[in-house]
This record gives C-alpha cells, sequence and structure tokens, in this order.
C-alpha cells in the first residue's frame, strides 16, 4: 500500500521538536486506506463504539481527520450508525462495523493485527531524535555534586564521571562488586529523567508497524504549559500537538543478563505481524544501561560486535522480515558496567571505541568511614570510631580483605536483623560487630 508523503520540508535540526498539529488525513503521512483499515480493526475488536472513543483509539483528532475516515467507511457500507445523540455532533454518534465490514478488517488482520494509535512514518521520527539532541543537559561540577551526593567517590573518579555524562556517547565501568558502579549509572539516569522529550506511540515503515513507546521502559512527563527542558522549549497552553506522540522522560533503560542478540533487533511477532522496537531504540535520547556485562547468555565478543557500528558512526542498522535493511538513529549514551576483569571481556579494538573508560575501586579507610557514618545515621545505629577501628582490624586488615563500599549498608542491617532478634537497641558494640560480620562474611 502506497504512503502519502507529508507536505512540509523537515525542520532544521537546530529547530526544538514539537509534534505538529495534524488538520487532515494527509498530514498524518499515512494512506487513507490503511487508516481506515485501522479503524476497522479497532471496531472490529471493540464493537460499538461513538466517534470520539474511536479517535481517542486512534490517537488522532475527530475533526478533519477521524470523521473523513468515518465518513469513507460509511460510504462503502463499511460501518454503520447506530444510534445519535442530537446536538452532540457526529463525534457522539454510535458506529458498528458492518458484516462487509468485518470481512475487510479480517483481510487487515490477515497482513497486521496492530489496532492501536496510528503510527508515525519513520522519516518523522528519525527527524525528531534529531531534533531533539539537541535538548540534552550538559553538566558542571556543581550538578554533578547534586546527582552524586548520596555516593562517597574518590576526587579523581568524580572529576572523569561528568566528563563521561556530558559525552552522550559510552561509558565503561568496571571494578570490584559492591563499590557503586550501578548506583553511578543509576544517579546518571534521574539526571536524563529529569527532562523530557517526544516519541511516537509507534512508526510505520513500508506498511509495518514498530511498537515504540512502551510503559514498563519509558516514564510519562506532564505535557502543560511548563513544558520540559529537552528540547520543546516550553509548550504555551493553546498550542495543540499531533496525538500520536507521547511526552516522556528522556529514556534510562537497564538490561543485564537476559540481553541476547536477538533483543538488539527488531522483534517481530509471528502471531499478531507487527513488531516491538529493542532496547537501544527505545532508550534513543537517552541512557541504555547494560548491567552485568559479561554475564549474558551470548559471549561478550558476539555483544560488543554488534556494538561496533553504532558507537562508532552514531547510527544503528536494523532489518525487517521481509529483509529490508534499514537505518535509524542512535542517540544513547550506552553504560556498560562489568564486574569481571576487562581483559576477559574486550580486546583493545573495542576499548579503543569506547569514549569513556573508569574504575570504580575500593574506598579507602576514610571513605570507607564516611559511608559506615552516613549508613548508620539512616539506619538509626548511633555511631562510634572505636567500633568501626575494631571492625576494620579484625574483619578486614587481619584477614587481609577488601573493602567495599556496600559493606556498611550490609553490616548495618545484619546489626538491625540481630538487636530485633536479641530485643535490644542497635548498637556498633564488639559483640553486636562481631556477630553481624560471621553472618555477612564468607572466606572463598
Amino acid at each position: 500500500m502506497t504512503m502519502q508523503r507529508i507536505g512540509a520540508a523537515p525542520a532544521s535540526p537546530n529547530t526544538p521538536f514539537y509534534p505538529p498539529q495534524i488538520n487532515s488525513v494527509e498530514d498524518t503521512g499515512l494512506s487513507a486506506l490503511w487508516l481506515q483499515d485501522l479503524a476497522l480493526k479497532i471496531l472490529y475488536f471493540q464493537g460499538y463504539m461513538n466517534g470520539f472513543k474511536i479517535s481517542e483509539e486512534l490517537a488522532l483528532p475527530f475533526a478533519g481527520v477521524v470523521d473523513q475516515i468515518l465518513q469513507a467507511l460509511k460510504a462503502e457500507k463499511l460501518i454503520e450508525v447506530k444510534s445519535s445523540q442530537g446536538g452532540l455532533g457526529e463525534g457522539a454518534y454510535t458506529y458498528a462495523i458492518t458484516g462487509q465490514g468485518m470481512g475487510r478488517a479480517r483481510e487487515a488482520l490477515e497482513r497486521s493485527q496492530y489496532a492501536g494509535a496510528a503510527p508515525v512514518p519513520f522519516d518523522v521520527y528519525n527527524d525528531s531524535i534529531r531534533r531533539q539532541k539537541s535538548g540534552r543537559l550538559t553538566v558542571t561540577t556543581r550538578t554533578m555534586r547534586q546527582i552524586l551526593s548520596q555516593l562517597i567517590i574518590s576526587e579523581s573518579t568524580f572529576q572523569r564521571l561528568g566528563p563521561a555524562l556530558n559525552s552522550g556517547s559510552s561509558i565503561f565501568l568496571y571494578g570490584p562488586p559492591g563499590n557503586g558502579k550501578t548506583s553511578i549509572a543509576r544517579a546518571f539516569g534521574n539526571l536524563v529523567l529529569s527532562q523530557s522529550m517526544y516519541i511516537p506511540f509507534s512508526i510505520y515503515l513500508d506498511g509495518q508497524v514498530i511498537k515504540l513507546y512502551d510503559a514498563v521502559s519509558h516514564k510519562l512527563a506532564p505535557d502543560s504549559a511548563e513544558g520540559g527542558n529537552g528540547g520543546t522549549g516550553g509548550l504555551r497552553p493553546s498550542t495543540r500537538r499531533d496525538p500520536r506522540w507521547v511526552k516522556i522522560s528522556r529514556p534510562f533503560i537497564v538490561v543485564g543478563g537476559e540481553l541476547t542478540l536477538a533483543g538488539l533487533d527488531l522483534v517481530f511477532d509471528d502471531t499478531h505481524k507487527y513488531y516491538e522496537a529493542p532496547f537501544q531504540v527505545k532508550a534513543n535520547g537517552g541512557i541504555l544501561l547494560i548491567d552485568d556485562f559479561g554475564r549474558q547468555q551470548v559471549r561478550p565478543r558476539d555483544l560488543l560486535n554488534r556494538w561496533i557500528v553504532p558507537l562508532e558512526n552514531r547510527v544503528d542498522f536494523l532489518t525487517l522480515h521481509t529483509g529490508r535493511k534499514f537505518e535509524v538513529p542512535f542517540d544513547v549514551l550506552v553504560v556498560f558496567s562489568t564486574n569481571l576483569p576487562p581483559k576477559d571481556l574486550v580486546d583493545e579494538a573495542f576499548l579503543r571505541r569506547l569514549r569513556h573508560k573508569i574504575e570504580i575501586g575500593d574506598p579507602s579507610f576514610e571513605e570507607y568511614r564516611e559511608i559506615f557514618k552516613r549508613v548508620s545515621g539512616d539506619k538509626k545505629i548511633p555511631y562510634n570510631d572505636q567500633g568501626l577501628a575494631y571492625l576494620l582490624q579484625e574483619w578486614y586488615i587481619k584477614r587481609n580483605r577488601k573493602l567495599r563500599a556496600s559493606h556498611p549498608r550490609d553490616l548495618c542491617d545484619q546489626i538491625l536483623d540481630i538487636a530485633s532478634y536479641l530485643a535490644v537497641e542497635p548498637a556498633m558494640t564488639r559483640e553486636m560487630l562481631d556477630r553481624a560480620a560471621q553472618a555477612f562474611f564468607v572466606d572463598l
């Protein structure tokens, strides 16, 4: 089925993106016949619906768009009006699909069972990602101190994290477990979540629908006069936009051991016959955290080879089940986080393609002390230096045990559990610390 092209030329990449108001079927960039089939599928599944409800399901304005679709379907006797409410207009009419309409709906369902918001043409989506790229917030030392205020990090490591975040490209966080790599990445995520952008519910390409918006992966952002700082520049209350787009916080998507090569390409549903966008496309405009890198079900080198082109050229290539390969923008900050030695995961050629490599090492004794003070205060355990000195001497120095930033939290939780069992107040006494350490540490 052929597509009708949008008449307006693409805006300049420097122009803030805002989904333009659509006033006609032509403005959607989709063919009238394709939209009619979509409306029929919705009626086929849901039965009787009024015009405004159909408009809501299609995510298209009733006046000038959905009313024209319904008129065409009525003219071909594919739908009929079952009831009307005088004075409220055609949007209040209740419509039902006819027997002839059911036949056409079944034909459309054989091609695809997608029956939701009308998709946005692929080239329009690409243009939106390019234009919203400039809306990213550039962090400064002050900003970094704010977003990492809950973490104790060495100054040298701290000064490397800000430029890495500003790069918008790739970060390789490595080091022993329990020192805050995931916490740092999630702090980055909290920063991007404070910004907003627009994405479509779904995308149209070569007659295929690709679902993009995911209620699990994407967080809705307020769509009001205040707007967001993600490149939209704020909205006037009177501004009307294309309802096929949803305003979200810039994405922060986390994948771990479940990541596979198949998950990085379009996922085609053989039953419903439409696509689900892969992780990196859903993360466009935000951050993709690959946690526990090296513990996936596929070899690390296979995953790394899949990332070479996107990381280097900032574009990715996806393939439809028809064999058509197409290019999609790759505006993603990819954070690889691993506890495994880099030499066991990557070679020099790949490390060269990663913009920033940052080791998150063990805390110093002074940093460990500061972490313990903060954690014990949060958990209402009276802190004292003598107790910590005993813990460090007996359970770390004598046993040649490494300090970990996560240990204070875990040891304090042990103290709370023991105190609750003994029906006493939690305290950093030698006895309590010994019992907590015995329950927590395991000599490997």
